[in-house]
Formats: structure tokens, C-alpha cells, sequence
């Protein structure tokens, strides 16, 4: 049985890849009296989900518009989970019960709840093993969960911790406390998804520039498995190689804004169009600053085209100046824009690739040690491979 509680990317040809051609109050009153129960409409045979309607006049959570939040609530035990179930309607959330571990995970997918709470000790699948479910599914990870339990030591709090627990509440929990909790963890939950929902976009923008260059094929996805790769390589932190592989999709998103008479010119650039093709890595910057996920790849976004010895754009930055993981990338992407087939050039073995890299390197573009870090493990990667 179950329902839910409504209420509410020769010289010309080097210069050619080198420049781009090659991609986050607690305020509440007391709680308005329940105006009445109303038995929710049954659409499924599972004995081990129960569900009510509790509407609440002049919801709390008026904050969220006219999509009120939906929290499903856990609990073997039914006074314990009717308790929670009256509370939150009361508050003005749109209430989903079950009563087993077991069936939480397919609910869940159903339901798209934006918050759990979760009893620890269930039969079969207890709270723990739910939890950690959940945190390892990419479609659910984001869903807050709160455990509600009797038990107050120390090991169970850890454990609740390690699978990714939210928040914590002891029974018997008091009215306040819970719609506090369940409120802030709400917000923050929508506030991520509206931040994941901009780095969508911004990735479907970049997606979309690559396709309207032919001449790339799957630049972005090759740079984003390099980058991956190279950074473990290197050592990085978790952040630093997803900035690494970020990079792989939005370093040219800025071209969106130079003209296709530019962009996808056959033959030799002016100097003035060269002057407008050095516009997109501002532009990207300008595109992608508003985003605080971004800042990790903003430096890379802006500085993949400066040199070490200072000629490159659009700063003219020399040696340790240049951001660190715009010196990686920059490495990845030109190996990538060598190695791949252009109409300005064959596709270069990958021995040919690190010979001209290393050209340019004693030439002073790039950073001499980075180089042989680059070059050891290209040579590394391919054998296993």
C-alpha cells in the first residue's frame, strides 16, 4: 500500500592547436491544529508501506512555493513513525511512510523524496545498510538523511557517519529540533540542486561548442579521461583532478562567443582574428565566475594558453605564476590536439607528440619538469594500457 501526504579544446600549424582551434532562521511558531486524517489512495500491494494524508492549515514551509517538500519517514515501529508523520504535516510537508529497510531504495526512486528520515535498528536491511545504498547512487546521493534513533553512543554515530549520514535525532525527538533540522537540510538539498543544475547548462553549453566544430571529434571526453589519469598520476587531491576533468569539457566554453566567420575559418587566421579568438578564454571566465563550484577551473579556463617563459595569453604570465593545473592541462590538451587528425594536419603518433612537445619545452613554453613528469607517464600509460 502506498500514497502520500499532499499539503501543500610548420609554425602555423603549432600555433594553430596551441591557441584553442584543437574545447549553496530558525523562526517557527507554534504548530497549527491538525485539521483532519485522510486515508491515502492505495496503488501498490507491499503490506510493508504505510501511508497518510495529514493536511495542516497555513503551512511553515511556504518558503519552498507552492511545491512543498516531500520527507519519507522510516520506522519499524509505527507510534514512533506516526509521531513523525504528524509533526512534519503539521509543518507542512508532504509526508511518505514505510516501515522496512528493504523496500526504501525502490521507494525512493519513485518518490524522488528531498529528505529521509531514518531509523537505525530495522529488521533485515537496517538504517546503515539503507543509507549507504543511497550515498553510493549517483540519482540519490544528494537526498539528505537523517538518522532517528534511540541509541546515543559513540560507535553508532561514527558508523553513521561513514555511510554518509546528515544529521542525526534521538528519540524521542522534540518538535522544534526536528523541523529545524528537517527545514535547513531541505534548503540546502534544493540549493544543491539548483547548483548542479547550472553546471548542466554550462556543460551542455560546452558540449554544444564542440559539436559545432567538426574538426574536433570527442576532444572533451578524450581530455577529461586524460585528465583523470594524469592527475592520479601526479598525485592530486580528489578536487584537483575533478577541476582536471571539469576543464576537459569547459576550457573553451568562451567560444561560444567568437564568431563561426572566426571560429571555423578555413586557413590562416588574421591578426585580428586572432585577437578575437584570444577572447574566449575571458569569456569563459565571465561565464563561469558566478558558479563558487567553478573556481577550481577558472584558472585553468582563463590560463591554458600562457607560457612559461611569458608569450603566451591573456596575461603574459611566466613560470610558477601560471596556475598549476592550467600548466596540466595545458600538457593534456595539446597532446590531445597532436595526436588527433585536423585538416591543418595529420594525426601525430604519440612519440611525435612528446618530440614536439619537448621542442617547445627547450624553446621556453613549457614547464621543463611538468614536461618529463608528462612524457614518463604517457610512456607509462600506454604500455599498460
Amino acid at each position: 500500500m502506498q500514497g502520500s501526504n499532499h499539503a501543500g579544446g610548420s609554425q602555423n600549424n603549432l600555433e594553430a592547436y596551441s591557441s584553442g582551434l584543437s574545447q549553496e532562521d530558525l523562526m517557527l511558531e507554534d504548530s497549527q491544529t491538525v485539521s483532519s486524517w485522510i486515508k491515502a489512495d492505495v496503488n501498490c500491494a507491499d503490506d510493508s508501506l504505510v501511508s497518510r494524508t495529514l493536511q495542516a492549515k497555513g503551512s511553515k514551509v511556504n518558503e519552498f512555493d507552492l511545491d512543498p517538500p516531500k520527507v519519507l519517514v522510516v520506522d519499524d515501529h509505527a507510534t514512533s513513525r506516526m509521531t513523525a508523520v504528524a509533526l512534519l504535516g503539521m509543518e507542512g510537508y508532504e509526508v511518505i511512510e514505510a516501515d522496512s529497510g528493504s523496500i526504501v531504495v525502490g521507494l525512493v526512486t519513485q518518490k524522488q523524496p528531498d529528505l529521509i528520515l531514518l531509523d537505525v535498528m530495522m529488521p533485515g536491511m537496517d538504517g546503515f545498510e539503507v543509507c549507504q545504498l543511497l550515498k553510493q547512487d549517483e540519482q540519490t546521493r544528494l537526498i539528505p538523511v537523517i538518522f532517528i534513533t534511540s541509541l546515543n553512543d559513540r560507535r553508532s554515530r561514527i558508523r553513521g557517519i561513514e555511510v554518509g549520514a546528515d544529521d542525526f535525532l534521538t528519540k524521542p525527538f522534540d518538535r522544534v529540533e526536528l523541523a529545524a533540522r528537517v527545514k535547513s537540510l531541505v534548503r540546502q538539498k534544493r540549493l544543491n540542486e539548483d547548483l548542479e543544475h547550472a553546471e548542466q547548462v554550462l556543460f551542455s553549453i560546452a558540449m554544444s561548442i564542440e559539436s559545432r566544430d567538426p574538426n574536433t571529434g570527442n576532444h572533451c571526453e578524450r581530455l577529461e579521461k586524460l585528465g583523470q589519469v594524469f592527475g592520479e598520476y601526479l598525485n592530486l587531491s580528489r578536487y584537483q583532478i575533478r577541476d582536471l576533468m571539469w576543464g576537459g569539457y569547459l576550457h573553451d566554453i568562451g567560444k561560444v562567443g567568437i564568431p563561426d566567420a572566426v571560429l571555423l575559418k578555413k586557413g590562416k587566421l588574421t591578426p585580428e582574428d586572432w585577437q578575437i579568438m584570444q577572447q574566449h578564454v575571458l569569456i569563459g571566465e565571465k561565464i563561469c565566475q558566478r558558479l563558487r563550484s567553478m573556481r577550481g577551473v577558472i584558472p585553468i579556463i582563463r590560463h591554458h594558453h600562457e607560457r612559461w617563459d611569458g608569450s603566451g595569453y591573456p596575461d603574459g604570465l611566466k613560470e610558477d605564476d601560471i596556475p598549476y593545473l592550467a600548466q596540466v592541462f595545458q600538457l593534456i590538451d595539446i597532446y590531445d590536439a597532436l595526436t588527433s587528425e585536423r585538416p591543418y594536419k595529420k594525426a601525430f603518433t604519440s612519440a611525435e607528440a612528446l618530440s614536439v612537445m619537448q621542442e617547445e619545452t627547450d624553446s621556453g613554453w613549457r614547464n621543463p619538469k611538468l614536461m618529463q613528469q608528462f612524457a614518463e607517464f604517457i610512456l607509462s600509460y600506454y604500455e599498460n594500457e
